[in-house]
């Protein structure tokens, strides 16, 4: 063998990989030819890649991209390395056509479908020939038509019927991307039956333990049939002795029947679309439940905001059994009628220029990729395989599934610039299974934002405290955009109570694309749900109308891409023979930009000999690849007493990482009485502060409601005495100051320059919470009139007040009285009454300025009187809608310049309502919801009778 191909250079590269993969490993891990990559080297798909990058720099080869999947050891890499090409024999990319699609693609809409199988049928009816979906297998092209999806899986469908599968039955399938995929999902929908997607395993060598890993699933779902390739045919029949409803396993070659004559069963929108696994086996299965209707609700939003045509392009090689995969690039390209190119992730991960390469190739628009994926390419791709290079077509380049770090989108961003690619295409997404797939998206083409706050606000009292420019230390969390269209998202403390904005809490959200909850899991279920709203498990703050996110609530590790789940590693490390059962913690170390967050085990033994101790390390590394399929970066044994828990022995992960990073962990310590004395001494003080705090709020709310009570109690019986009109205002603008200043509610106003003093006007104002008249009556320089609907003087107690008032009553349900209601308002500007309305005609408790009524607008221009554009900011802080606890907080009013109306026609008042409309949103600071909510009906979501109430609407 030639020495420029010796074993003696490639196992220095894989020392020196392990080296800086995983410091503590490196030391007591013998690397040999025959070392296995996964099991003794713990080498998982990204280290994999960055070693055959090396070996490839290093040996001046260019090798078979089978390397990534099927080498198992050294010895099988170095086989590999003699039957490489040079590196000068296309490595260098040569020039392709680029592949336009000619073909006229029709829009084809889907507001009215109610599954995913009408709109297939649309498609099929229209524009059956045109391309679906071009899978890139290698250097091969395969395309799919919307009918050939179609024929195929009413193949499948036959097959499945034959098997007596039918309505609501699951039928799981474990395949790799590919034709099979696509044709076994909707064969299965075609059947009735409800899919349910499994990852198919990475290497031959993972069978066994694979399709152990997906007993639990498999029993969970109750699954049917299992659909796989051949390889797992023989270990999955082990499983159905395991599964009592498992009845068949279904490989390629079994799965087609020639001539479909089964009648496909028909679906509805309430009908289960599929199942989404969101855990390992090892602990309890979780299947996301998700209909048709949620997932049309999803991508129908999603469309909206990403501004999605059918001439888009989407090129994927996300794995099709993720829903980032399935819903957002195979099936949003599905409901859109644009094209998708698809490739398997192995063939991303073997070569991820082939990604960059797809979407120059094809003019592809539209992509979307974990944090790590953007890593990979803006920092291990070498210059000479991008030549030639062009991304000018990339308009959304989606980074989600895992956190985002904002070093990455930098370094895409620069390293990239010059082939093409905008920056600015760069877009942080949120979402969850049990959102379907999204749920927070900002607007395309603005680029990432990043919220830069006070490192000691945040961590001492999780308040964004915006950091100064120069400031030194500060924490940085990147937006994930606003929530879809029909959705809402809230922060909510311990008690559940919401709190203000760039206040840190739990995410929470609801709308159309939220699961139902768990498949057969009660347990889970219940813990998903608080009321309406579904938890996350996700912290984050809201700043604007946008969503940050600042960790996750559970103690979930991502590592390479992956979840890793503690207590799953817990339990196996405290099996091994050694080791002290129930005295393993496992958690995140530092922050790695490439591959995620850094795995640490720290466990405890009696066992002191520096021997003894390096082969129960691996003992503890070889576990932990078994497990998971990656190996720890570092792995510490101490001695009894080292791992930290509670009174009741659970372990105490976050205690023992802030020991870890302190650099305490072998000191001699004090007895575990003492330890436990000194903990729970140091938590006396955040305990009494968090009660105490709580306490605080609750007795603040107390104090208001009973000031409020108090004071209006006396203001109304002084108004039954009071002449009606500027008497009554004037004794309740002096009420609401004092209210005020009881309450310590402070409350500023600008632009008082702006006030059209002793003139006729009409004041137009943002609605934020129910205390917004309040506000007003106590900041007004003048008396004026509010305009409200007329369902408040059904109220005993109101009734009166708004009487001695002269508000204006508008019946909204009455055409007839409307009409008489809006003519007491003419009325009354021409006898110098000034009125008050409430443009949006209703609040809600996101942020955001909604639509506007159109009456105030049109009497403006009538009268050809000026508007004073108000703008209130704070109330929702103190008092949200739908909630009754108020709390502290300030209130600011700006009043805007005076906007004229140009004419008294109706293109008048739009122009006046448009001119008010900018001049608030450049002082509100909050989203243009405007087209959002007008568009909800073509979304096919159906408002709430509370949401439909325009509270003050003319």
């Amino acid at each position: 063998m030639s020495e420029h191909y010796s074993a003696e250079t490639l196992l220095e590269i894989a020392t020196d990989l392990m080296a800086e993969l995983h410091p503590d490993a490196s030391r007591y891990v013998d690397i040999r030819l025959d070392s296995d990559l996964d099991r003794d080297l713990g080498l998982d798909s990204l280290a994999r890649i960055e070693l055959i990058a090396r070996i490839e720099k290093r040996y001046g080869v260019r090798l078979n991209e089978d390397a990534l999947g099927s080498a198992e050891t050294p010895r099988d890499l170095l086989r590999y390395i003699q039957h490489a090409h040079p590196a000068d024999a296309g490595l260098k990319p040569q020039p392709v056509e680029k592949k336009q699609d000619s073909a006229v693609r029709r829009e084809v809409g889907f507001t009215e479908a109610e599954t995913l199988l009408d709109v297939l049928g649309e498609h099929v009816e229209v524009q059956p020939e045109a391309t679906h979906i071009i899978l890139l297998d290698g250097d091969e092209e395969i395309p799919i038509s919307y009918g050939m999806l179609q024929r195929e899986s009413l193949k499948v469908v036959a097959k499945l019927q034959d098997l007596q599968v039918g309505q609501g039955d699951r039928v799981a399938i474990m395949l790799p991307t590919g034709q099979d995929y696509f044709y076994s999902f909707f064969g299965a929908l075609y059947a009735g039956a409800v899919p349910v997607p499994l990852y198919p395993p990475a290497r031959p060598t993972q069978i066994e333990e694979h399709v152990r890993r997906h007993r639990k699933i498999l029993s969970n779902a109750g699954a049917k049939i299992l659909i796989t390739i051949a390889e797992v045919k023989a270990m999955a029949r082990l499983l159905m002795s395991q599964v009592p409803e498992l009845q068949t396993i279904l490989t390629l070659d079994e799965l087609y029947a020639e001539r479909p004559d089964q009648v496909p069963l028909a679906h509805k929108a309430e009908d289960i679309a599929f199942l989404q696994y969101t855990s390992g086996s090892t602990g309890d299965p979780k299947g996301v439940i998700l209909t048709h209707a949620n997932l049309l609700a999803n991508i129908r939003a999603m469309g909206r905001v990403c501004e999605i045509t059918a001439q888009d392009v989407f090129v994927s090689w996300l794995p099709l059994y993720h829903d980032m995969g399935l819903i957002g690039a195979w099936f949003g390209s599905l409901c859109h009628g644009c094209r998708l190119v698809v490739m398997s992730p192995l063939s991303f991960l073997a070569r991820p220029e082939r990604w960059l390469q797809a979407i120059d190739r094809f003019g592809g628009t539209i992509s979307a990729s974990p944090n790590f994926g953007y890593e990979i390419c803006a920092t291990r791709l070498d210059d000479d395989v991008l030549d030639g290079l062009d991304l000018s077509s990339w308009r959304l380049a989606a980074n989600g599934a895992e956190p985002v770090i904002a070093g990455t989108l930098q370094r895409f961003g620069n390293r990239f610039q010059k082939y093409g690619f905008t920056p600015d295409a760069l877009t942080p997404v949120y979402g969850l299974a049990e959102s379907s797939v999204g749920l927070a998206f900002p607007a395309p083409g603005n680029g990432p934002k990043i919220d830069r706050v006070q490192r000691d606000a945040f961590s001492g009292s999780g308040v964004a405290v915006a950091a100064s420019a120069n400031e030194s230390g500060s924490l940085e969390f990147i937006s994930c955009g606003r929530p879809l269209p029909g959705h809402q998202v809230r922060i909510v403390d311990e008690s559940n109570r919401e709190m203000p904005d760039r206040k840190e809490g739990r995410l929470q959200f609801k709308g159309p694309s939220a699961t139902s909850g768990y498949f057969r899991n009660k347990e889970q279920t219940s813990r998903l749900f608080c009321g309406e709203w579904l938890e996350t498990g996700d912290l984050g703050y809201i700043a604007a109308g946008e969503i940050y996110l600042t960790g996750r609530k559970k103690d979930v590790i991502i590592r390479g891409g992956r979840n890793v789940y503690p207590h799953e590693l817990e339990d196996i490390v405290g099996e091994i023979d050694g080791i002290r059962k129930g005295c393993t913690a496992v958690f995140a170390g530092g922050q790695n930009d490439s591959t995620g967050e850094s795995l640490v085990i720290l466990t405890e033994s009696r066992i002191r000999d520096d021997k003894k101790l390096n082969s129960l390390k691996k003992e503890v590394n070889r576990a932990t690849i078994e497990l998971l399929g990656m190996g720890a970066d570092e792995i510490i044994i101490s001695p009894p007493g080292t791992v930290l828990k509670t009174s009741s022995g659970k372990i105490r992960r976050s205690a023992c990482k802030q020991l870890y990073e302190s650099g305490n962990i072998g000191r001699k310590k004090a007895t575990v009485q003492l330890q436990l004395l000194r903990m729970g001494l140091a938590s006396i003080g955040p305990m009494i502060k968090r009660i105490a705090n709580r306490a605080l709020a609750f007795l603040y709310a107390a104090y208001c409601w009973l000031m409020v009570g108090i004071t209006g109690g006396v203001v109304w019986l002084l108004m039954m005495i009071l002449p009606a009109g500027k008497w009554c205002w004037t004794l309740c603008r002096m009420a609401v100051k004092m209210l005020l200043c009881l309450t310590r509610i402070q409350v500023s106003v600008e632009g008082m320059e702006n006030y059209p003093f002793g003139t006729r006007y009409i004041l137009v104002s943002n609605h934020m919470s129910y205390m917004d008249a309040i506000i007003l009556i106590g900041v007004l320089p003048e008396y004026c009139n509010f305009v409200a609907k007329k369902e408040l003087a059904n109220n005993l107690f109101l009734r009166p007040a708004l009487k001695k008032f002269d508000v204006f009553l508008v019946d909204r349900f009455d055409t007839k009285k409307v009409t008489e209601d809006t003519r007491s308002i003419y009325r009354g500007v021409r006898r110098g009454r000034r009125p008050v309305f409430f443009a949006e005609g209703t609040l809600q408790r996101m942020p955001g300025l909604l639509p506007f009524q159109m009456g105030a607008f049109i009497l403006a221009g009538e009268e050809m009187l000026p508007i004073v554009p108000l703008v209130i900011r704070g109330t929702r802080n103190i008092l949200r809608e739908g909630s009754w606890f108020p709390r502290r907080g300030r209130v600011q009013i700006d009043i805007g310049p005076l906007c004229y109306p140009e004419s008294s026609d109706w293109s008048g008042a739009i122009e006046l309502r448009d001119s008010v409309r900018r001049s608030m949103l450049s002082r509100l600071g909050e989203p243009d919801l405007a087209g959002e909510y007008t568009s909800l009906l073509q979304l096919g979501f159906k408002r709430s009778e509370k949401d439909e109430d325009p509270e003050t609407q003319h």
